[in-house]
């Protein structure tokens, strides 16, 4: 399969070299993009040749490549936030030329939000492309003050997020399990702690986050609906750095500095709930919360080590785990535990051929599980599901010519699945449950692709991935008739095929200049999932479990059609944006209504499985200021969002729980002073789709329930403002000078600041979820059936000290 794969790539990677190759002389200026003060590599970064304004951006390493002709050329590097370089070079042959960045100080009337690339939103052929400063993010209102880089997504266009307080994210009409989320190119299968509130990613840690929404180009895959690749800091090579901070429920704690100075460095961070350690002093022992308690944690790691000009390494890990633990007062009550977490490791390889030519090689480990052990008097239950991924993927990056920038690379994942297990047992007996068998399989792909400028005015980013998935044994599936009854058994050996797919996904996007400030954008793409998330309604997630693509589980595909138009104002500080698109998904995966986990007894793992098409489509408008001491942006979606099951609502179309059809964000950030920085943001979005019962009526003395169709009911709007505002201490302090006993300023190497949020701020009762209940008594013949919403969250102030050294 492999080979074949190859065999389709290779016409269209010698087109593309035929392409981009020149008869002309030409030669390379090569190098990597550097922050001057941490020695950290700056991704994105604009390269370019001053006389003939072309060039290039750096990649996820910090390397860039421009080839032109032999002459005396002004290389510029810019980057927002980034004081620009010039170099004049006299080019008669190859040439290695790294660049180092001095920040610029932010508090100026040309303030810009670092991490932004000047005129990006119209030049390239990116769309619904994002990158987040995560500068930025911090000085936002967060709830309980915890910084929360998910819940930032969910105030751009085209994001949804899952109700109140949720860091999970919902983009354009697609699942949970349609987002691709990277850290440093490990995957992450459950980005959230404390069953949604929180994500896993410490702000502290990161150093660059990108969210693709639309016209994902061809080296992702593997998921319907967009991609979130976060890095994490490489850390300080040049002199030791610590930061961290103190909040309400949780603390965190990151250092980073030089292993070998300028040639290596290392990062650590880590952060911990202790909501727990503070009340336990205060709870009494009979108390309902005497027994019970729940906390997270997490760690995140890396290293980094420079061997040579043409080789580096790069090893990185992240373990996070939350404990739910809970026990009754007395002896025959209930106890139970739910531990659940994500562990991943990558370990890269950086290697440049020649100056045209750079390789990454990364090997990547993923592992998340969820397990649930309880029991009351003699009885016992546990219910447990996991994905263990191991990956290794080749990257080549070819910097053909100043028009022509081609990515061609080969992947592999292979998953490791364990699906909802149940045991049980009973005082001495352990009920008889047939284990399920864990299950196999082998996920490949291979792309290549190519950002080719045509002309001056038309840019296409065309790129082609082939891709496979091939379930493979041990595995044993068992036949069964229409009540359930096992009647037989197919066996498959170790590394025999059980089931094989595969297919092409092209991706083709293209931007048209209308002039030097606006331009037309269009992409389609189509993709292929082999791995899916079902999730039971009527349970919380994380008990939502990972399963393959098999014999009669098929793969999700989807094709995505989006056009738009881009334009900046003002010489380029306002950026605005209108985007189109639509979205057809097939194969989409549900358990049947009324299932459980601990429902197929631990039988075959798709037999509570059902499958349907689904599609979306809308409209998004984006405006945002990039500088002054006022910015921020307002976006807003109108979306529609279907589904059809055959075996759900009748048949009937239904909306599915992600259709919103208003969905407004507005963020506001004001630089008051170099100490008072303010900070705003306000949401809308319409009700959530809800199945609830219309009508009850008391048959032979049993109430019956009418319900609506399949998400039927819309609760109220959903609408929130928080604020915040964060004091800084003074970048100085004063000093005796000992020769002259005069006082003078000298920078503080200690560095804090406080910041206070309102969350709610005019407590909006938004409804989380709405239950029934009865009022009177049928003796008195006024009983009735009552629907009551549950709120989670008023109005919550909250204040964290971080602090820098």
């Amino acid at each position: 399969m492999p080979s074949r794969i190859l065999r389709t790539l290779l016409p269209f990677l010698a087109l593309f070299l035929a392409g981009a190759t020149s008869a002309q002389q030409r030669y390379t200026i090569s190098g990597y993009v550097k922050d001057a003060s941490s020695g950290e590599t700056l991704i994105g970064a604009n390269v370019y040749i001053k006389e003939l304004m072309k060039g290039t951006s750096t990649n996820t390493y910090g390397y860039y490549s421009v080839s032109v002709e032999p002459g005396t050329w002004t290389v510029v590097a810019s980057f927002v936030g980034y004081e620009d370089v010039q170099r004049s070079v006299t080019l008669n042959s190859d040439q290695k030329l790294n660049l180092e960045l001095k920040p610029t100080a932010i508090m100026s009337e040309a303030f810009e939000v670092v991490g932004e690339r000047r005129q990006g939103n119209t030049e390239g052929t990116d769309m619904g492309r994002v990158e987040l400063d995560v500068q930025q993010i911090r000085t936002l209102p967060a709830l309980f003050g915890e910084v929360d880089l998910l819940r930032t997504l969910q105030f751009l266009p085209g994001v949804q997020s899952n109700g109140e307080g949720n860091s999970g994210f919902y983009v354009r009409g697609g699942g949970p399990d349609q987002n691709l989320i990277l850290l440093d190119e490990a995957t992450v299968y459950n980005a959230s702690h404390l069953f949604g509130f929180f994500s896993v990613f410490n702000a502290d840690a990161v150093k660059n986050i990108e969210l693709i929404k639309g016209g994902i180009p061809a080296n992702y895959g593997g998921r319907l609906s967009s991609v979130l690749d976060i890095h994490m800091k490489e850390g300080n090579n040049r002199k030791f750095h610590g930061e961290g901070g103190i909040g309400l429920i949780s603390s965190r704690l990151t250092l980073e500095g030089p292993l070998v100075k300028e040639k290596g460095s290392f990062m650590i961070s880590g952060r911990r709930t202790y909501i727990d350690v503070l009340t336990r002093p205060f709870v009494s022992e009979g108390s309902q919360l005497s027994g019970s308690g729940y906390y997270f944690y997490d760690l995140n790691a890396k290293a980094n080590y420079t061997l040579s000009d043409k080789d580096r390494l790069f090893l990185s890990g992240y373990f996070g785990r939350d404990v739910f633990d809970f026990s009754g007062l007395n002896p025959g009550d209930p106890k139970f535990r739910i531990p659940w977490g994500n562990a991943t490791v990558s370990a890269r390889w950086n290697h440049v051929f020649g100056p045209k030519l750079f390789l990454n090689t990364t090997a990547t480990f993923s592992d998340y599980n969820f397990e649930f052990r309880g029991g009351q008097d003699q009885f016992a239950f546990s219910l447990f599901s996991g994905i263990k991924d191991y990956g290794l993927k080749m990257d080549l990056n070819h910097y053909a010519s100043v028009r022509h920038n081609l990515k061609y690379g080969l992947q592999y994942i292979r998953h490791a699945y364990t699906t909802s297990t149940v045991e049980v047992a009973s005082g001495d007996v352990d009920f008889n449950i047939i284990p399920p068998p864990k299950l196999y399989a082998h996920e490949f792909a291979a792309y290549v692709l190519d950002d080719f400028d045509v002309t001056d005015q038309l840019r296409v980013n065309f790129g082609l991935r082939a891709s496979g998935f091939m379930h493979v044994g041990p595995f044993d599936y068992l036949l069964l008739d229409d009540r359930n009854a096992i009647t037989g058994e197919v066996n498959y050996a170790r590394g025999e095929r059980v089931k094989t797919y595969a297919g092409l996904e092209p991706r083709v996007a293209a931007r048209y200049r209308l002039d030097g400030s606006s331009s037309l954008k269009a992409s389609v793409m189509r993709a292929y999932q082999y791995v899916h998330l079902a999730s039971f309604t009527s349970v919380a997630l994380p008990t939502d479990v990972w399963i393959p693509s098999s014999s009669n589980v098929k793969p999700q595909e989807s094709m995505q059609y989006a056009a738009g138009y881009f334009r900046d104002l003002v010489d380029h500080t306002w950026e605005t944006s209108v985007e189109l698109y639509y979205k057809s998904m097939n194969n989409l995966v549900e358990y049947a209504e009324g299932a459980q986990p601990q429902g197929n007894g631990n039988v075959n793992f798709d037999t509570q499985l059902v499958f349907g098409d689904g599609y979306s489509y809308g409209a998004e408008f984006f405006v945002k200021k990039r500088t002054g001491h006022v910015n921020g942006w307002v976006g807003y979606t109108w979306s529609r969002t279907m589904r059809t099951f055959d075996d759900i609502n009748e048949g009937r179309e239904f909306p599915s729980r992600w259709d919103r059809r208003h969905d407004l964000s507005v963020v506001v950030a004001y630089e008051h002073s170099k100490r008072w920085h303010f900070a705003a943001t306000f949401v809308y979005a319409t009700g959530q789709a809800v199945t609830l019962p219309q009508n009850r009526y008391w048959v032979e003395g049993r109430l019956v329930s009418e319900f609506t169709d399949r998400n039927g009911y819309r609760m109220e709007p959903y609408h929130r403002l928080d604020m915040a505002a964060t004091l800084k201490n003074k970048e100085t302090r004063e000093v005796k000078d000992l020769e002259t006993g005069e006082m003078k300023e000298v920078p503080r190497r200690w560095r804090s600041s406080w910041t206070f949020g309102i969350y709610n701020v005019y407590n909006r009762m938004n409804p989380y979820f709405i239950y029934f209940t009865t009022e009177g008594t049928l003796a008195s013949g006024n009983l009735r059936p009552v629907a009551k919403q549950v709120s989670l969250f008023s109005i919550l102030p909250s204040v964290t000290w971080n602090f820098n050294f």
